[in-house]
């Protein structure tokens, strides 16, 4: 481009699509850094990814040792964000995780002490392990991204998720998430035991000296930072929905609520979640708008969650995941 003023020569200034584009390459950066922590949980990865662009929380729920702490762990370091843990324990009160007020010999007054919920990526570990008044402890942060004590609220960084784990088979000495608490979490992904060849390449790490606990000695570097995440949330916001595919979205809502099978369906709240994770995933797969596939795509971890089962269906072992699924096949599709 010629700057008709001086009559010299300029590069072309990079658009919103090449942005975009460098910014989605850059996302693709951290998923290979990710790699070289964690085998085979590719959709966990852009399942994170997708909740931090959607601004929303995750619960992971797998068995132990299927790499659901490690996972997170290496996404925050390649992101170049601040994480901090919680093993959540039935002794554990709320003011362990959002902090307190604690008293200053010095001044001889209150001052607030931080707890670990001030920071960029908040791993619950276990979180179904500590009982409901500490798990309520998070609701206001995970919803206002706020904390509240002694009447004045404290703002959380920015980005601020929840990434909370949870095994799906031991239900000894565990307090089952609230509805409410439920409804919270963005996404709900689950974490199975790696096929054969990808048990394999684990071990042939192992052997070869990984330690999971040293991820810089494993060659994971941070590759992206909270500036870069930030613009690309503003891109994936910006993807566009026509009216068709928003009235797809309300009628797969309805259809859960109208289920024989499901004694609570989808809320509001469901369908605005699905919007914003069908644009993330529309925006990292290079697209300006969404498509009923990409609805299709987030529904189950956006909603396999967020529906309650009758009784009976659930004697008869059928899972949330293929009512779901059935009822993507009765809605029709917008064409």
């Amino acid at each position: 481009m010629t700057d008709v003023t001086t009559g010299t020569s300029h590069p072309p200034t990079p658009g919103p699509a090449a942005d975009a584009q460098r910014l989605r390459a850059a996302l693709a950066a951290v998923r290979a850094e990710v790699g070289k922590a964690v085998v085979g949980q590719d959709g966990a990865v852009t399942g994170l990814m997708i909740a931090l662009l959607a601004r929303g929380h995750v619960l992971l729920e797998g068995v132990p040792g299927v790499a659901k702490t490690l996972l997170v762990r290496s996404l925050s370091h390649a992101l170049s964000l601040d994480t901090k843990r919680v093993q959540f324990t039935p002794d554990l009160m709320p003011g362990d995780v959002t902090g307190s007020l604690v008293y200053d010999a010095q001044t001889g007054g209150f001052v607030f002490r931080e707890g670990p919920v001030f920071t960029n990526i908040l791993l619950a570990d276990e979180i179904n392990r500590t009982p409901p008044k500490t798990q309520s402890a998070l609701l206001e942060a995970m919803e206002e991204r706020q904390v509240s004590v002694d009447g004045v609220s404290r703002r959380l960084p920015d980005p601020f998720i929840v990434a909370a784990t949870q095994n799906p088979i031991e239900y000894e000495g565990t307090y089952a998430l609230p509805e409410a608490q439920l409804d919270r979490f963005l996404l709900k992904l689950t974490l199975d035991v790696p096929e054969r060849d990808t048990e394999v390449e684990v071990l042939r790490r192992h052997a070869a000296g990984f330690n999971p606990r040293d991820l810089t000695a494993a060659g994971v570097t941070p590759v992206l930072g909270a500036a870069d995440l930030a613009a690309a949330r503003e891109s994936a916001a910006a993807v566009g929905a026509n009216a068709d595919v928003l009235a797809y979205i309300v009628d797969l809502a309805r259809a859960t609520r109208r289920s024989p099978s499901v004694r609570l369906g989808v809320s509001p709240r469901g369908t605005t979640a699905l919007l914003a994770a069908a644009k993330a995933w529309a925006w990292l797969s290079g697209y300006e708008s969404i498509t009923p596939d990409h609805v299709q795509a987030m529904l189950l971890p956006v909603w396999r969650h967020r529906i309650q089962l009758r009784p009976e269906a659930e004697l008869e072992g059928v899972g949330a995941d293929a009512i779901l699924r059935s009822i993507v096949q009765q809605v029709q599709v917008p064409i």
